[in-house]
């Protein structure tokens, strides 16, 4: 080889053994079997946004999010919360395998895993810490969970798992906590809890399907703290091995389905601090060993069927602050012995049979802010010392057996909602230092006998929010101080003896959305200016006088305003029609003059009803009538109208229409409503034509209507015989099961609520479905309906909430035979409300928007915001209001003549009647087939 090239070959074979040298002694950047699992864990996945610190060219994985290592270099903890991982666990058991040597605390909770939990996790042998809370995982817990041995914390909770809990769960010795709630769990709880004697926490609440007791091995669980087992199907007694958990502080069973008595040995649990056993049906009665536990601070024993008396030696547990043991059957006196408890804040037994006085001791008790005791029958004076009780914010004693006068000396009480209905013995007024409470936001005292003025201190009461006086016997004027009450909302005088015109001042009352003067003896005319914010207005049955001025239609908000039975003179103002959210008006039985104002027929939301009975109104019906295509309910009764009733017939919503006693004219609309309509209700127009008759041909079966041409009857004469028939579904009045269904109103029906309570039993049953069971009612004319819906009380009484069709005939067809009376129709039925033994009427329209606006507060956005649920309960009582002494006799819904202050008579249909129904009405469907 030429020098040259041998030159040339020596340098190349330097340089090749420089980078082969080079390469010998670099490090490898390649990462260790730990990290490379995990890696093919994380490409499984949608997570490299997530997980972007996890590089393959990293040497060691202990830098990456969420791990730790040990001095070796070994991962021992993997832990991330709250990241969104977008996946599953390592689906096999080359993922988990490499971890399973050193991997302590494996904890991926909020990290939106889904899929099942992989078998291979059981072989983690060394895992002290699991938690994958706050996921989707879903399936079932794998058994092979139940091999580590080390495990000390197990949490599963909020996911979607399902199936049973493992019955090898006793084999994790070690396991300290275990937190199961919010799954979709069914089965028992095993026996084998009772084998781990370390366990502090045990939660399974949530799972609806976990049934069964609770084991006597629960006992076994010395080192138990907290047992929750809420709103799950756990049934039967609770153990008497519950007094073997001498450490547990919180006992958690509420909602759940708990029978029999609550074991004496309880009192065993020194440590126990929260007693949760509410909405249970837990019965016998409440063991007094329950005074031994003197760390004791919270008792939720309400909604259960628990019996006997309260036990006095509840106040030797000096921590109590929440004592709740409302909606039972407990029976004797509010222990004396709870004046002792100094921390108690909350005392809450409404709805038992307590008798005897409330205990003048609980004065003691300077901590209070929340006493219920009402729907009890307690007797005796308040003898309350409320000066002292400066932190008492709420006070309800209402359906009781109470005597003697208001208290008398709450002067210092700030805040403080008081509530009734009391029994007023002897019948005397408020006093006056009631109202020097600035910080008073509700005083409730409705459906009382309480006499005297209403004193003008109340307005002193500048934060008061809800007023209701109605009910009483209180008289004089409406005080104008009430004009101060800037936050008032709620306002109800009715059904007292209140006189002289309304004050002016209650302009003032910026925020009042409800106001309520009905049948007291006000005089003078309407203010001109009423509060803007105004939503519903009842002043009828008083003595207002005068005009109806203008200002009535700056009220924008206005959406129910009643003035019927005054003496309110002049014409109706236009301006009314500006009152766009307007969906009730009843300005009937007035002395009001002139014509109807064509604005009234611009009320896009007038759907409910329209009263201008009772009146002197003249001329022609608006043409803008006809835009009212959602009113229900309209009455012209007793008036002077004239001209035709063609704008009428568009109104194709109308339930219930009554143009009585005027001088219209003309035919009847030719409308399926108004061929239906009853003579009744258009008796007394001499010139109106009735229209066509029935298809039926003269002098066949049951024709004995008016035909073509026939005038409506005079006053005064027998309409009875003169209803209009149906049209016949074939030749002869046969009826034929697949035709169509005529419907009228259940007004027309004379039967009450109770006689088809008594037929809701399982021999009545023709049906259920989607909608619940279908029942056949017979009334005691023959006709026959279909009751479904019945809803439960707090009594369990039944109630109807809605009416279904049934293809029953009367007693005729029952019988066999195919004929039908011709003079009545085929189906009776429609919607409103029902009172027992009453009258119809729109007072449950506001009841119903008491009842909306509870419901919003329920959804409202805050969750701070929403009331309990208890206080839920209570709102709805006070719109319910108490029980009358007595029924009021008289079939459902039939019309009553009333007195007009300036005609012979008023034939005006319920819908308008004065009377209130009972609290027990429902607003419910009839369909009624003959």
């Amino acid at each position: 080889m030429p020098p040259r090239l041998r030159g040339r070959a020596r340098l190349l074979a330097l340089l090749v053994a420089c980078v082969c040298s080079s390469l010998l002694l670099a490090p490898c950047h390649c990462v260790n079997e730990q990290g490379q699992a995990l890696l093919r864990w994380k490409n499984s996945m949608d997570a490299a946004g997530a997980l972007g610190s996890w590089k393959a060219s990293d040497a060691s994985p202990c830098t990456w999010l969420g791990l730790s290592c040990d001095a070796r270099g070994d991962v021992v903890s993997l832990s991330i919360k709250s990241v969104d991982l977008g996946g599953a666990l390592p689906p096999s058991a080359d993922s988990l395998r490499p971890l399973g040597r050193s991997l302590k605390t494996l904890v991926l909770s909020g990290t939106n895993l889904t899929g099942a939990i992989p078998k291979e996790v059981g072989d983690l042998a060394e895992l002290t810490t699991l938690d994958l809370s706050k996921n989707q995982l879903s399936g079932a817990i794998p058994s092979e969970l139940c091999r580590l041995g080390k495990l000390q914390s197990l949490a599963l909770n909020t996911n979607s798992l399902r199936g049973a809990i493992p019955s090898d769960i006793g084999n994790l010795t070690g396991l300290t906590s275990l937190t199961l709630y919010d799954n979709e769990l069914s089965g028992v709880i095993p026996g084998s809890i009772g084998n781990l004697k370390k366990l502090q926490v045990l939660r399974a609440g949530g799972n609806k399907a976990l049934k069964g007791p609770l084991p006597a091995e629960i006992g076994g669980c010395a080192d138990l703290t907290m047992l929750g087992l809420a709103e799950t199907g756990m049934s039967g007694s609770l153990p008497d091995t519950i007094g073997q958990l001498k450490k547990i502080q919180t006992i958690a069973i509420y909602t759940a389905m708990l029978t029999g008595s609550i074991p004496e040995s309880i009192g065993n649990c020194t440590e126990l601090t929260s007693l949760y056993l509410y909405q249970n049906s837990l019965s016998g009665p409440i063991p007094p060993q329950l005074g031994r536990l003197r760390k004791l601070r919270t008792v939720l024993l309400w909604q259960n069927q628990l019996v006997g008396a309260i036990p006095p030696e509840i106040a030797n547990c000096k921590e109590l602050v929440l004592i709740d043991l409302s909606l039972n059957m407990l029976t004797g006196p509010i222990p004396s012995s709870f004046g002792t408890l100094p921390n108690l804040q909350q005392l809450q037994l409404s709805t038992n049979k307590l008798t005897g006085a409330i205990p003048k001791e609980l004065s003691n008790c300077t901590s209070l802010t929340d006493v219920e005791v009402d729907n009890n029958e307690l007797t005796g004076s308040i003898d309350l010392d409320f000066p002292r009780l400066r932190n008492l914010t709420l006070f309800y004693a209402w359906q009781n057996r109470l005597t003697g006068p208001v208290p008398a000396s709450p002067g210092a009480v700030r805040g403080v909602a008081v509530a009734g209905p009391l029994v007023q013995q002897p019948h005397g007024p408020g006093p006056r230092e009631l109202f020097a409470l600035q910080n008073l936001t509700k005083l409730l005292l409705l459906d009382n006998e309480l006499s005297g003025l209403i004193p003008p201190e109340i307005g002193n009461c500048t934060n008061l929010y809800r007023l209701r006086l109605n009910d009483n016997r209180l008289s004089g004027t409406v005080p104008a101080e009430i004009g101060n009450l800037k936050n008032l909302n709620f306002l109800d005088l009715g059904n007292n003896r209140l006189v002289g015109p309304l004050p002016s001042a209650l302009s003032g009352c910026d925020n009042l959305e409800f106001m309520d003067l009905h049948s007291n003896a006000l005089s003078g005319t309407l203010p001109d200016e009423l509060p803007r914010s105004l939503q519903i207005v009842d002043i009828s049955d008083n003595k207002l006088t005068g005009l109806l001025g203008p200002g009535i239609g700056s009220l924008p908000e206005l959406t129910k305003l009643n003035l019927a039975k005054n003496r309110i003179s002049g014409g109706i103002p236009p301006e009314l029609g500006s009152c766009e959210k307007l969906q009730l008006l009843d300005l009937g039985n007035n002395a009001l003059s002139g014509g109807i104002p064509a604005e009234l027929g611009k009320l896009p939301s007038l759907e409910i009803a329209l009263n201008l009975s009772c009146n002197r109104l003249s001329g022609d019906l608006p043409s803008r009538f006809g835009e009212l295509d959602k009113l229900a309910s309209l009455d012209l009764s007793y008036n002077q109208l004239s001209g035709s009733l063609a704008p009428l017939a568009r109104l194709e919503n109308l339930v219930t229409l009554n143009v009585s006693f005027n001088a219209f004219s003309g035919e009847l609309p030719d409308t399926p409503f108004f061929q239906k309509l009853p003579l009744s209700d258009i008796a007394g127009n001499h010139l109106l034509v009735v229209g066509a008759a029935p298809t039926r041909p003269p002098g066949a079966p049951g024709h004995d209507g008016p035909g073509r041409g026939e005038r409506a009857p005079p006053p005064g004469g027998d309409l009875r015989a003169r209803a209009l028939p149906p049209r016949s579904r074939g030749g002869g009045g046969a009826v034929h099961g697949d035709g169509a269904w005529e419907v009228t109103l259940y007004q027309k029906l004379d039967f009450s609520v109770d006689e088809v309570v008594r037929s809701l039993t399982s021999a009545n049953v023709i049906g259920t479905g989607s909608s619940g069971v279908v029942y056949r009612v017979a009334l005691p004319n023959g006709e026959s309906l279909a009751a479904m819906n019945v809803l439960l009380g707090l009594r369990n009484e039944p109630y109807l909430a809605d009416f279904g069709l049934a293809r029953v005939l009367s007693g005729a067809v029952a019988s066999g035979s195919a004929k039908l009376d011709a003079s009545k129709p085929r189906i009776a039925g429609s919607y409103g409300y029902i009172a027992p033994g009453n009258n119809f009427h729109f007072r449950i329209v506001q009841e119903m928007l008491q009842v909306f606006s509870v419901a919003m507060l329920c959804i409202a956005h805050r969750a701070d915001d929403r009331p309990a649920m208890k206080d839920v309960v209570a709102l709805l009582k006070e719109i319910r209001g108490p029980p009358r002494a007595a029924k009021r006799e008289g079939a459902v819904g039939v019309q009553q003549r009333r007195r007009c202050r300036h005609a012979t008579s008023c034939a005006a249909g319920a819908a308008v009647a004065g009377a209130e129904p009972p609290a027990e009405g429902r607003l419910v469907k009839l369909l009624v087939r003959h």
